[in-house]
């Protein structure tokens, strides 16, 4: 067989484990461990039709009551989309956005992105229009499915520096005005009527398991996101293993029922509500899109789903919530509380099993913690999933006070989410479990203490970044593991714990990833007084920054001196300030510069990425950063652990409440 083209012209047969091309296909990673046929996203949803067909898929509320559609009404659905999608010109492999809330046309719009060849790319509501279209430009994007008129405007403003696309479909907000290829959801799904089954079961037959389907974004430590290429395989295979493996149970021994609520554009809450609902056959009721700002608790508590996931920060407002009321409650109710809570974490923490001790645990469960859980709307829930960022032993305890074990995953968007998970069998505290069955784990360059760099193995890992070549190969050693850049160590039993990043890229409480260079380097530029700026705001609910002062070095010892620099002290001038040394500034926080470094800051929040990049508070230290001083490394590299430990008592004053 001679093959023309010259990207297919492989040494050897088979084609290699990774690729950049949205039509690339790789080499699946099967072995005796996890030797399962592959298949496509379509053949999972037929699976699935021929056993849960007739039962409740998607829920969603309109006008204040429920409205559910079934497995078989969600699959005439999709296909109704992707003959769409096919109209409007989707072309193969080339993208669909997404940019709205969760909701059943997200999930529609996905599998009928897929089911016509195409890419499904979720884009954060969150993201600026310079970030939609980075995305948009990147992927190809043909139809752009947007919810409501504020994401509409982000794409009327980028839309003419978007050669491929062709239509946008608004499916929350009435139309604004009516204009050429804008549809609503309705519009939309009449659009391909005229297409035929046959030609749409052509394209779905042409598709294979190694082929991409899905893209998520993911925020490099370099500031430009980089394109995840996630398999059909790499869907369907995660969806059925990683889900078992965290005892999510299939429809036909119980029907599970989840709540979706978290960023669908995260590979968390994809794999999790969206590929393993279809897998399972699960019942996912969509929050409303206020969830995060309070609305989630009502939403538990009417749907009591049977599990439930959340970022770190999710579970700790749950635990405020709770530490709130408590302390505005009797002091009776108090005595309760915390009587049943430190009964039930201790008999989690020790599992002891003596009799006298179990008595107290089950009364303190009926008497006070039952009736919390059904406050909270988990008074059904068996599992509770936590992961994108780890958790803090303050929240783990908490909620062992409430006889609620949290169960930590670990993975990445390269992994397609979940490679390691807790789960009931598989539980140790502080740990993220073992690796999935049929994915394998390994670390290298340990250290003395046996932390090394987390690699992984398996048919979640992922095909490569989207025409991005260089950053593949970086991904990857020579024998395919990926290099997760993230510290770890295995205990004797195989348990893993994750101890650190390699790269410094800052995780909130939230689970979102910010690279903190870009937005030091931004203050730098915007606030020329100012010499070093560091974020921080690791598994912290917003960003703060320290900041040093330019100031001149000492002649000997290249130490800074409490002088400030020519270019410091023009900077206090323009500002209306006579200061002359870092000292002085800092010691009557000298207004004109507070107020103007306050508005420098403003200027780089106005163009984060996303809020959550923005900047909530900050301080100005005595001294500048040295290499005497610690903070800084032999080649001036920021030392951030050393900062952080030096500047604990400020940087602790950020998160006070």
């Amino acid at each position: 067989r001679v093959t023309t083209s010259k990207r297919s012209l492989n040494l050897s047969a088979s084609p290699s484990l990774w690729t950049s091309f949205a039509d690339g296909r790789v080499r699946l990673r099967i072995d005796n461990s996890c030797p399962q046929t592959p298949i496509t996203v379509h053949q999972m949803f037929k699976e699935s039709l021929e056993k849960y067909g007739s039962l409740n898929a998607l829920a969603s509320k309109k006008n204040g009551k429920w409205e559910k559609i079934t497995f078989s009404e969600y699959y005439c659905l999709s296909r109704k989309a992707a003959k769409s999608f096919l109209k409007l010109g989707l072309e193969r492999f080339h993208s669909v956005g997404i940019l709205g809330f969760n909701s059943p046309e997200w999930f529609i719009s996905a599998v009928g992105t897929v089911f016509a060849g195409g890419i499904v790319t979720g884009i954060y509501t969150t993201n600026s229009p310079e970030a939609c279209h980075y995305i948009a430009h990147d992927s190809k994007t043909n139809i752009m499915v947007v919810e409501n008129q504020k994401q509409l405007d982000k794409i009327m403003q980028i839309w003419n520096r978007l050669p491929h696309l062709k239509a946008v479909v608004l499916y929350k907000d009435s139309m604004p005005e009516r204009r050429p290829n804008l549809y609503t959801m309705e519009e939309f799904l009449e659009l391909g009527d005229d297409i035929t089954d046959a030609a749409l079961d052509d394209v779905i037959n042409s598709q294979k398991p190694n082929q991409c389907c899905v893209l998520i974004y993911t925020s490099g430590t370099t500031g430009k996101p980089k394109g995840a290429m996630l398999s059909h395989d790499n869907i369907t295979w995660t969806s059925a293993h990683c889900s078992r493996a965290g005892d999510m149970q299939p429809a036909e021994i119980q029907q599970e029922s989840i709540v979706s609520y978290l960023p669908l554009s995260h590979i968390a809450a994809q794999i999790y509500d969206l590929w393993t609902g279809i897998k399972w056959g699960e019942q996912v009721y969509f929050a409303e899109p206020d969830a995060l700002k309070g609305s989630l608790i009502n939403t538990l508590k009417e749907v009591q789903p049977t599990s439930h996931m959340g970022v770190p920060r999710v579970w700790e407002k749950i635990m405020e919530k709770l530490k709130d009321a408590s302390a505005q409650s009797g002091f009776m109710k108090k005595k309760m509380l915390s009587w049943a809570m430190s009964v039930s974490l201790e008999r989690n923490l020790n599992c002891s099993s003596s009799d006298l001790k179990l008595f107290w645990t089950r009364l303190a469960d009926y008497l006070v913690l039952a009736k919390i859980r059904n406050a909270l709307g988990f008074s059904c829930c068996q599992k509770h999933f936590c992961g994108a960022a780890p958790l803090n032993t303050e929240t783990l305890n908490f909620f062992l006070g409430l006889n609620i074990t949290l169960y930590e995953a670990y993975g990445m968007s390269e992994t397609t989410g979940p490679h390691c998970l807790s789960g009931p069998y598989i539980y140790r505290q502080h740990s993220c479990g073992k690796p999935v069955p049929g994915c394998k784990v390994k670390l290298v360059n340990e250290d003395t203490e046996g932390n090394g760099e987390i690699c992984f193995w398996g048919r979640t890992v992922f095909m490569g970044y989207l025409n991005m070549k260089d950053k593949t190969k970086e991904a990857f050693d020579e024998d395919g593991w990926l290099h997760s850049g993230d510290l770890g160590k295995l205990d004797k039993d195989g348990f893993l714990y994750v101890t650190g990043r390699i790269k410094d890229l800052i995780i909130t409480a939230g689970g979102e990833n910010v690279p903190p260079i870009p937005i030091e380097d931004a203050v730098k530029k915007e606030l020329p007084i100012v010499s070093n700026a560091m974020v921080i705001g690791d598994k912290k609910k917003f960003l703060s920054m320290l900041l040093t002062l330019k100031s001149v070095l000492d002649p000997d010892t290249s130490d800074p001196t409490d002088i400030l620099t020519e270019q410091a002290r023009d900077f206090c001038q323009r500002t209306g300030s006579k200061a002359t040394t870092v000292s002085e500034i800092v010691a009557t926080r000298d207004r004109a510069i507070y107020q103007a470094i306050q508005e420098g800051i403003d200027k780089v929040n106005m163009n984060a990425t996303n809020r959550v990049h923005c900047i909530q508070k900050w301080i100005v230290l005595p001294r500048d950063f040295s290499i005497s001083g610690g903070e800084l490394g032999p080649t001036m590299k920021l030392k951030r652990l050393t900062v952080l430990e030096k500047y604990r008592a400020e940087v602790d004053s950020f998160y006070e409440e």
